[in-house]
């Protein structure tokens, strides 16, 4: 199988806009579809609480005429507009699709951030992990959010293997980050934040792409786009994961970011694994 994850930052402004973003984010969906994918997460879509209105859906056939969807989208008491996951999938897949609320400080179980496809043989999952937000505002609720969610996935884990997705807003190790010395009070990769990622990888999953390419430096996931240089000067991050579970680990194919050529912020992420 081929999975691939990306945090869009608004699906649609990626599938309506006429922006020069846009054009650079529809040149990204169309790496994703040339990689002819069995399934694709995507974070960040930013979609009211109805979901996709007709021209999303018409754009998504239209990109992906072989996949349906399932969305899942922000909800009071949650921001409109905010945060919210969906999946793409073959349409010869029939996954029992669930939208599970992990008992998350308030109102992050609202802001549609988990959706998981159950499969015969094992679970595909896919999250936005809360932000710790400016100053660190959130950080408290998102220590409790990391231990909700990784009991969540041992939960899984428990009736059948996990391949787990998305954008965990956290940058592991040092050599995931191009300035980790600066940054050890920002938001992402806090020792709080980082012990959290530790603490689910114990929980028995492997980093995919730690597991084929080692303690290799340099190479991210997420590059700001406030900054014009960040990309040109690879400033970034390794924020995004494919993690499966531990006993699964062997049969990893390939593990990698796709190129997301200048467009900055989020790069996708691809797994193959052998099921």
């Amino acid at each position: 199988m081929k999975l691939i994850s990306w945090n869009i930052d608004s699906l649609n402004a990626a599938l309506t806009g006429q922006s020069e973003r846009a054009e650079q984010s529809r040149a990204v969906l169309a790496t994703i579809q040339a990689q002819a994918p069995d399934i694709v997460a995507i974070q960040e879509t930013k979609l009211p609480a109805g979901g996709p209105n007709k021209k999303h859906v018409e754009a998504l056939a239209k990109w992906f005429a072989d996949y349906d969807f399932v969305w899942r989208s922000s909800v009071e008491p949650a921001r409109k507009g905010y945060a919210g996951t969906l999946f793409l999938y073959r349409k010869s897949l029939t996954p029992k699709v669930t939208y599970p609320e992990i008992g998350a400080p308030s109102p992050m179980d609202q802001e549609g951030r988990i959706i998981t496809l159950e499969f015969p043989k094992f679970y595909v999952s896919q999250v936005y992990t809360p932000n710790a937000g400016d100053g660190l505002k959130r950080l408290a609720e998102r220590q409790v959010w990391d231990q909700k969610y990784a009991a969540y996935l041992v939960e899984l884990d428990k009736t059948k293997p996990v391949l787990a997705s998305g954008d965990y807003n956290v940058a592991h190790e040092e050599i995931d980050l191009a300035h980790p010395k600066t940054n050890h009070q920002s938001a992402g990769f806090t020792d709080e934040e980082r012990a959290g990622f530790t603490n689910l990888l114990k929980a028995g999953f492997t980093d995919s792409f730690r597991h084929v390419h080692g303690q290799v430096e340099g190479v991210y996931s997420w590059w700001a786009q406030r900054s014009k240089t960040s990309k040109i000067n690879n400033s970034g991050w390794r924020i995004d994961y494919w993690l499966t579970s531990n006993r699964i680990a062997d049969k990893i194919v390939k593990a990698e970011m796709l190129d997301s050529g200048d467009r900055r912020d989020h790069t996708p992420i691809m797994l193959e694994i052998d099921l």
